[in-house]
């Protein structure tokens, strides 16, 4: 379906990426460069929770940039820059877990509550807290440990969570990228998150730090607790 002018009118006027995509459809190496360093970290973050190894990670988002340059003579702005941007990585994305899955190489598109999420936090919380999650990790460990629960989604509800909770995109924009309804798209991040408060939820709970001693009936002694 072609685009009406004034959609492209629109997105030309108040998105300042698409703008800078125009410049590089006239062969503007320094707008290409520009795009490459506001997005490169972004795209490589979200690759990485996709295909699970962050070497692989970097080297598809290369691909997902080049692909951009590559098709930038017939770019027409029908969308935010970063829904076209996301939407090729997504693709990149699917094509690269396709091939590993051919070369029956380990695959990261878990299913819901799959048994490799579980256990695989379960190790985080406990090489974090030296015993079963009984005290409030820091700030780096739950990251880790939230990091490891995105793996264990589907495919389509971890690209939903990413691009809510990393690119902060918008029912409408995450349908877009996904080519979804927005209504799929609420469905399908209410799924993921209770999928991920089902694998976090033990570790969410605020217990009782190593080593702090407790008193007769149970409860931790005040003195010298610095929880």
């Amino acid at each position: 379906m072609a685009i009406g002018e004034s959609t492209i009118e629109m997105y030309r006027l108040h998105d300042p990426d698409v703008q800078l995509m125009l410049q590089v459809r006239d062969d503007d190496a320094e707008a290409f460069e520009e795009l490459m360093l506001r997005y490169q970290a972004r795209v490589v973050t979200v690759l990485e929770h996709l295909v699970g190894q962050r070497d692989q990670a970097e080297d598809l988002a290369q691909d997902v940039f080049l692909r951009i340059y590559r098709a930038r003579k017939s770019y027409v702005p029908g969308a935010k820059f970063s829904t076209w941007l996301f939407t090729i990585a997504n693709n990149v994305a699917s094509n690269a877990r396709r091939n590993r899955a051919r070369r029956k190489e380990v695959r990261w598109d878990a299913s819901p509550m799959d048994s490799r999420a579980t256990p695989a936090v379960e190790q985080l919380a406990v090489a974090a807290s030296g015993q079963m999650p009984a005290r409030r990790l820091d700030k780096e460990e739950m990251r880790d440990i939230v990091r490891v629960a995105i793996s264990g989604l589907n495919e389509r509800q971890r690209m939903a969570v990413l691009l809510s909770k990393f690119e902060d995109m918008s029912y409408e924009d995450i349908a877009a990228t996904m080519v979804l309804t927005p209504q799929a798209v609420k469905s399908l991040l209410f799924r993921a998150r209770e999928n991920l408060r089902q694998i976090l939820e033990p570790y969410l709970a605020e217990g009782t730090p190593p080593g702090t001693s407790e008193s007769p009936n149970g409860s931790p002694k005040s003195e010298g607790d610095d929880v």
